[in-house]
């Protein structure tokens, strides 16, 4: 006999928060199903801060850096980027959490979520139409970054290991590939 796990629809688990049933646990909902995040390790906590703290300045008023906080997406998941860049429309974000069309750019840090960032998250982020995302692999000092999703995945994937490279939606913005990574 097969298992099949119950799925969750993100109506599901905003009444869940409400309740108060995930108090004190770190989870996001990928795809239906509620994932325990693991803890933050000094180096990953250290380079978001810091990348959140550099993305802020460089790019100004333009965009809003969010730092684990979550984003609603379309395929039944709420997960909770380590950074998320985007439209800076205020007041809305009293309301309802960032979707998909108000992300310019999403960037994960991995140094033990690696496998997570680079296979889940990057399906679901491509499934959602994000234009872009960023997996800081910080134990190999390397920036995957996929753009172009079609069909469910990522068209484009280019590794940096140095130089800078310029998001999409900011072409004039440089950023540091060291600055994120090591």
């Amino acid at each position: 006999m097969a298992l099949i796990a119950a799925k969750w629809t993100v109506k599901d688990y905003h009444r869940m928060i409400a309740a108060g049933i995930l108090e004190g646990r770190q989870v996001e909902l990928l795809n239906g199903e509620i994932i325990e995040m693991p803890p933050e390790g000094p180096p990953h906590a250290y380079f978001s801060d810091e990348t959140a703290d550099y993305l802020e300045r460089l790019l100004g008023d333009r965009a809003k850096v969010r730092e684990g906080k979550p984003i609603t997406l379309p395929n039944d998941s709420e997960p909770e980027p380590d950074i998320s860049i985007v439209q800076p429309l205020g007041e809305v974000y009293a309301e309802r959490h960032p979707h998909a069309e108000d992300v310019f750019w999403l960037i994960e840090f991995s140094n033990t979520s690696l496998t997570k960032d680079l296979e889940d998250k990057t399906k679901i982020y491509a499934s959602a139409q994000i234009q872009e995302y960023w997996v800081a692999d910080l134990r190999n000092k390397q920036l995957i970054v996929f753009r172009s999703p079609a069909n469910g995945d990522y068209t484009s994937e280019n590794t940096l290991t140095q130089g800078d490279v310029a998001p999409l939606a900011f072409p004039d913005a440089f950023i540091s590939v060291r600055r994120l990574v090591g």
